[in-house]
């Protein structure tokens, strides 16, 4: 067996974005000696691309927001697929979380009043969202890092994570390689919390970063943990599309937010003309004011470009296939109208957009201020995630934790936008905290050194096969040709046919990828990356699938050409996913949890 580095912490932390620093500030808290792994460096998380703000009912703008409010927003956006208790507790303890981080140094944007400043989002009934400017995830990755090295964490940069180890059915501890010298590490830990984020590398055009490979998603499942809602992916309805080599790059909703309008090629607010049936309770009024949205007995104005992103994806894309799209295949999203309104224009957009306006300026040499972007849906969140506790966030392996875009439950069919950070917060500090309650309730397991021989064996064999041998696979082309299917085929719109063509070329690329050889040696070797990433990327990618055949109906991010329609009877359970025991992949519906009578008089005197 090849000779590894053992390290030991009470628990370990996979994953150092926004849940990831937040549970291991929690669990350090808590009085449990922490290792935090991240896959790059510390502070390249991909937290920092989520721009528009986290959400949070603070009422600094509008003194009518409440955490009932939110709670009731997030079921409907989530299509009342959510975990209710999730919902509620996000709900509860964001503004919390917030003010939190502000005591500990992140720099918000201010009211006039100097409270934090609050902007409109897709989904929300009023302006929710804490923000400083469009770059809060990186102020909020800036906040917590340096926080956390303020306490002390042990943190293991460049270290990506293979396989969970585990002691019998509980999870015991992890095996990693460090990613520039290429040496092997095994982690034992009395409690592992995965935070490792998305899954969009498996589509071709994304928002995601490189990172973004589904790690946790895949480790939890082969650790026997079950996957719900996977089905479930958020195509967010702004990419940049001109030039190719930026396509797929995040525009912040905050440009909606801020007053940015969608308009077709003929110059038209399309938005206006599709409002789903859950918003019928408003009235249609001028493009200027948006229209009158009413509440239980409260009422407020949103412009249609803020209703949830499935839906305002969906009409971009009709948009572009009935030939009104923008010459590069998008449509058009403006800012710079509001210079009708506003004399200091320009230099609001440049103040509130500054990324934006520096992103369009330097990748497609657009100025904001004068001309509107070229946008168009780009692969950005999947809702899917580890079945967890909603309270602790133990997944259904004991010791095993999740939190943040890895974890599934709070955001039901659709996620809203800024749920996303405040979910970071709110059950990031949730996991760190029963990670070292669990820690401190049970003993180190014990490592398996057959398990470990068995990882080594497997991480080995790209390396071990060289490039020589007739019929070797290239890992990148094998990537390449996944991302493709999916993108094509599992994409915005859906149907039967082509997802059982998906599952067929998953399992054919799963046979190639058994080829996979690269060449060179364990430093710093991109190809023998890319060939352990596949493992994962393969298995989440048919959870997917089979999750969205299950599905046979159209509701939140799922649309399908063959089932059109909402059916009641999905509408009230979860797709689940599991590894059975000789390795295949065991599909199942299983009855979402009644949601209590007091949330749901809640939900009803929201609509």
């Amino acid at each position: 067996m090849t000779a590894y580095e053992p390290i030991e912490h009470d628990v370990l932390v996979i994953g150092a974005g926004g849940a990831g620093l937040r549970a291991a500030i929690e669990a350090r808290a808590h009085g449990a000696s922490v290792g935090l792994v991240c896959k790059s460096l510390l502070g390249k998380a991909h937290t920092v691309m989520a721009e528009g703000g986290i959400a949070a009912a603070l009422a600094n703008v509008d003194d009518r927001d409440d955490w009932e409010t939110h709670f009731a927003d997030t079921m409907r956006g989530g299509q009342y697929l959510n975990n209710s208790r999730m919902a509620e507790l996000h709900a509860r303890e964001a503004p919390a979380r917030v003010r939190e981080l502000e005591a500990w140094g992140a720099l918000f944007d201010r009211a006039p009043d100097g409270r934090i400043l609050q902007r409109n989002f897709g989904g929300h009934a009023y302006p929710r969202l804490a923000h400083v400017g469009d770059r809060t995830g990186l102020e909020m990755i800036r906040t917590l890092q340096d926080y956390a090295v303020y306490q002390g964490i042990d943190v293991h940069m460049e270290c990506a994570v293979i396989e969970l180890l585990a002691d019998g059915e509980r999870v015991v501890g992890a095996f990693a390689f460090d990613r520039d010298r290429g040496g092997f590490k095994v982690f034992r830990a009395k409690a592992v919390v995965l935070a490792t984020g998305g899954i969009g590398k498996a589509f071709r055009i994304t928002s995601n970063s490189w990172e973004y490979t589904g790690d946790g998603h895949a480790l939890a499942y082969r650790a026997g943990a079950a996957l719900i809602d996977m089905e479930f992916v958020q195509f967010h309805p702004t990419g940049m599309v001109w030039p190719p080599s930026v396509a797929g790059i995040l525009v912040t909703e905050g440009v909606r937010g801020e007053g940015g309008v969608l308009r077709n090629s003929q110059g038209e607010r399309f938005m206006f003309s599709d409002i789903p049936p859950l918003y019928r309770n408003q009235t249609a009024d001028n493009e200027e004011e948006g229209w009158r949205y009413t509440q239980g007995d409260k009422e407020a104005r949103r412009p249609p470009e803020l209703l949830t992103r499935d839906h305002v994806a969906r009409c971009i894309v009709r948009e572009i296939k009935d030939g009104r799209g923008s010459p590069h295949g998008g449509v058009f999203l403006d800012i710079a109208w509001i210079k009708e309104k506003l004399p200091d224009a320009a230099e609001r957009i440049k103040r509130k957009l500054p990324s934006m306006y520096h992103q369009f300026k330097e990748l497609a040499g657009i100025d904001i201020t004068e001309e509107p972007m070229e946008v168009g849906p780009t692969t950005h969140y999947v809702m899917g995630g580890v079945r967890v506790d909603a309270d602790s966030q133990m997944s259904d392996v004991p010791g095993l934790f999740a939190a943040g875009e890895c974890a599934a439950g709070l955001h039901g069919a659709n996620r809203l936008g800024g749920n996303s950070l405040s979910d970071l917060l709110v059950f990031g500090k949730r996991a760190g905290e029963y990670a070292a309650r669990y820690a401190q309730e049970n003993a180190a397991g014990d490592i398996q050194r057959d398990q470990v021989a068995d990882v080594q064996r497997v991480a080995l064999e790209p390396l071990d096969r060289g490039v020589g041998p007739h019929g070797a696979e290239n890992p990148y082309e094998i990537q390449q040709d996944l991302q493709e299917m999916m993108q094509e085929q599992v994409g915005i719109v859906r149907n039967e046919r082509e997802m059982e063509g998906v599952l067929e070329g998953i399992a054919r690329l799963r046979k190639r990828a058994g080829r996979v050889a690269v060449s060179g040696n364990r430093a710093y070797n991109p190809g023998w990356h890319t060939a352990l990433d596949l493992r994962n990327l393969l298995a989440y990618s048919e959870a997917i699938a089979r999750a969205a055949l299950e599905r046979k109906e159209s509701r939140g991010a799922h649309a399908r050409l063959d089932y059109p329609d909402k059916d009641e009877t999905f509408g009230k359970l979860n797709i689940v996913i599991r590894k059975n025991p000789d390795g295949s992949l065991e599909v199942s519906r299983e009855p979402i949890a009644a949601v209590p009578d007091e949330l749901q008089r809640i939900i009803d005197a929201k609509k």
